[in-house]
């Protein structure tokens, strides 16, 4: 096996640990006879590899950051948001209105609209959620980046959309009605707000604006975000005990001894290929560890080379079919 096939494996196996952690990683003990695909996915990992530790590009933000339970709750979200409907908001339709009146009928709509809300209700009807990019990026980039995010994510649900470029980071708020069409209910988890974030990167990515959606684990970054009631909490003085600033725990050291050896294995593989972009790119990857995880080059040599994925495992991992018979490489 050639050394670039070699490194294709390495960057498949380790780089799905930091950017794709939900990928099912087999520890198989033949070396795997790699296709195109894995190639291609391997190309990709390297993108976003040199996006995280050589452009570091910006972060997208993507937050829920409440809800309302009933109709009183909802209406005054939207209030708020519209700035009682001084701004221009945008529902699922496409259709732009301002104006008070516009924003009434708008709360009439959503509370008949399907199952029957409530002034209050013992659940959550509606969803609020932010998406955020840092200052400088184009407020209306990040409008368009957040309507194809909404249709892509959102698109069996009546939601509405509220730019706001007055601040620092231009953002929208998004509230959602937490019924579709179809009568289900969204319940975002933590697998859906990573989903959302990567959906948001990639739209953004599709108007020229760089924007990567890697967890905080993968960057070495350990800030803990305190939930919105929190935050409110300690503006109006009411919060008892202290926020915590950074994580911490067992779980917090697994995910970051995780972290490092993903990087590292992949350091050591990227300077034994024979390109020289890969050379490059290991040395910014030793760096990245020594800066960010407070790891050098001596770490990388003491790491062994694990045997990579069988052939099936990796087929099963990039969704793609067994290879044909006629031709020993299959691209996605």
């Amino acid at each position: 096996m050639s050394a670039g096939t070699e490194i294709d494996g390495v960057l498949a196996q380790w780089g799905d640990r930091l950017f794709y952690p939900r990928n099912r990683i087999a520890r198989p003990a033949s070396t795997p006879r790699l296709s195109a695909a894995v190639h291609e996915h391997a190309n990709a990992i390297r993108q976003r590899i040199r996006a995280t530790v050589v452009r570091r590009v910006p972060q997208v933000m993507v937050k829920v950051t409440g809800g309302g339970r009933g109709m009183g709750a909802i209406a005054a979200h939207l209030r708020y948001i519209s700035k009682s409907g001084r701004l221009p908001f945008e529902d699922d339709r496409g259709v732009t209105r301002e104006g008070k009146e516009a924003l009434r009928d708008l709360a009439e709509q959503w509370r008949c609209g399907g199952s029957f809300i409530e002034e209050t209700s013992p659940r959550r009807e509606a969803f609020n959620i932010m998406l955020s990019m840092p200052s400088g990026t184009d407020p209306q980039i990040v409008r368009r980046g957040a309507r194809e995010f909404a249709q892509a994510e959102l698109g069996d649900h009546r939601y509405v959309m509220v730019l706001h470029d007055h601040q620092a980071n231009p953002h929208v708020h998004i509230s959602v009605r937490a019924e579709s069409r179809l009568g289900k209910r969204l319940n975002p988890r933590k697998a859906d707000l990573q989903r959302w974030r990567e959906t948001f990167a990639e739209k953004l990515r599709g108007w020229g604006v760089d924007a990567e959606a890697s967890r905080q684990r993968t960057r070495g970054q350990a800030r803990n975000y305190p939930p919105i009631w929190r935050v409110k909490a300690g503006a109006e003085g009411r919060l008892k005990t202290p926020t915590r600033t950074a994580r911490s725990g067992d779980g917090f050291d697994k995910d970051h001894a995780v972290s490092v050896e993903a990087w590292t294995r992949i350091a050591e593989g990227l300077s034994r290929s024979d390109s020289a972009e890969d050379k490059d790119l290991a040395q910014h990857v030793d760096r990245f560890l020594g800066d960010t995880f407070a790891t050098d080059s001596k770490r990388r040599r003491e790491v062994s080379v694990e045997p990579q994925l069988n052939p099936q495992d990796i087929r099963q991992t990039l969704n793609v079919g067994p290879p044909r018979k006629d031709s020993p490489n299959i691209g996605r």
